[in-house]
């Protein structure tokens, strides 16, 4: 039986190979696409909202 290759970590991006250097990413453009993402609101977690309680008391 032979030895599996070791799997290469893929970019989280495009999933080509990762560079070393920029890891999780291949490239630059990869990184800066990631960061756009971030800043432009992209990576959100969506949140559900809650009825708020009426402040008034019992009549």
């Amino acid at each position: 039986m032979s030895d599996p290759q070791p799997q290469t970590a893929k970019c989280v991006i495009c999933g080509k190979p990762q560079d070393s250097e920029r890891k999780p990413f291949c490239s630059k453009r990869c990184a800066d696409v990631d960061l756009n993402r971030w800043l432009s609101g992209g990576y959100a977690i969506p949140a559900t909202e809650e009825d708020e309680p009426d402040e008034e008391g019992p009549s």
